[in-house]
């Protein structure tokens, strides 16, 4: 089996090895919406390493000691689950294929030693039942293909976080099935970045899209570090129905050959970080991932300068929405949804139809 999976040649067969933020990035990718390239490392190169070298038998006897009721016992079987993985050389059979797959991305973006985000995909993230948001760790601004090995096994060693086997015994996942996929994928230095929701967070509306936003990389949306900007957006019409301006104190940036939390500058702080345009631009890519994936999404989203025009929002990941999804929709609800649907599907077509040659 081939251990490297590109986004730009989803294979649907390769999904149960890629994870659930890789499966996405390649559907999105094959749909085409603006992703930014990269490939996977499958989680059969995970499974294959760790049986090869002995670390698969290791874990299990030390998980099977774990008591998953006291912190204790899970913080020193994580650390050392991570010690045993963090040793492992990667074999050759898969160095070599992750070099070259890194020297063609970085071909493919006319940079050498292009930089990369090294982004944890396990097997049992995003799912309708749980997402694993902030669970397994990302690594950003990685160079060389040396570096990006390294890195693999960070992400893999980050299924062993304390939090990570935690939430895995309170969703009730066994151990044994799971695995780590890693992405490999070209870095964006946003001007502004965070998540939008393809419904209001806060009340389960499906007729809106809430956008939180906050300049630099979404980090600081995705940690709660920075209190963002908040937009809801009517997702039939397009029109901002709601905005707030927050004061943006921190943002993550790159330093050099690192990225950084700083300071904001005073002159930014209190504006907003995107614009009008750039809101509904959001918007529209959040609807479109919602449309592909036919439910509810948690969308990460950046807006990269080196692109002009329209095209200059890309994604980074598109998830189900996990909370209000999973709750039961009031006749009311549906009336509307039904509604705004039709209003939708009509509005669609008109598109089509201005859009249309003659």
């Amino acid at each position: 089996m081939a251990h490297i999976s590109w986004f730009d040649r989803h294979d649907a067969d390769d999904e149960p090895v890629l994870g659930g933020k890789n499966t996405s990035l390649g559907l999105l990718t094959s749909a085409g919406l603006p992703v930014p390239p990269g490939f996977a490392v499958t989680a059969s190169a995970y499974r294959t390493v760790f049986a090869s070298t002995g670390v698969e038998d290791s874990l299990t006897r030390l998980l099977a000691d774990l008591d998953p009721s006291d912190p204790a016992s899970v913080a020193a079987a994580g650390h050392r689950a991570r010690e045993l993985i963090l040793a492992i050389d990667l074999p050759p059979w898969l160095l070599d294929p992750l070099a070259e797959a890194y020297a063609q991305l970085g071909e493919h973006c006319s940079t050498k030693d292009v930089p990369v985000a090294v982004r944890s995909s396990a097997t049992c993230e995003d799912q309708p039942d749980a997402s694993f948001a902030g669970e397994h760790d990302t690594f950003l601004w990685v160079r060389g293909a040396e570096a990006v090995g390294a890195h693999v096994l960070r992400c893999w060693s980050s299924l062993f976080t304390d939090r990570a086997i935690s939430y895995r015994w309170r969703m009730h996942y066994a151990e044994a099935g799971a695995a780590m996929s890693v992405g490999v994928q070209q870095m964006v230095l946003p001007k502004a970045a965070g998540v939008a929701f393809t419904l209001n967070p806060h009340n389960g509306d499906r007729s809106q899209i809430a956008i939180d936003a906050s300049w630099g990389l979404g980090e600081a949306v995705v940690s709660g570090s920075v209190t963002p900007d908040n937009f809801l957006v009517d997702k039939v019409m397009g029109t901002i129905t709601r905005r707030i301006i927050s004061t943006k104190t921190i943002e993550h940036r790159l330093d050099g050959d690192r990225v950084v939390e700083a300071e904001v500058d005073q002159d930014r702080r209190d504006i907003p970080c995107i614009t009008d345009d750039e809101v509904r631009a959001v918007a529209g890519l959040a609807r479109r991932a919602e449309k592909h994936f036919g439910c509810p999404q948690d969308v990460e989203w950046a807006i990269d300068p080196l692109i002009t025009g329209e095209d200059k929002v890309v994604l980074l990941q598109s998830r189900p929405e996990t909370v209000w999804s999973r709750k039961p929709r009031t006749t009311a609800a549906n009336s509307s949804d039904m509604f705004r649907s039709m209003v939708d599907t009509l509005l669609d077509a008109n598109r089509g139809r201005e859009a249309a040659p003659g």
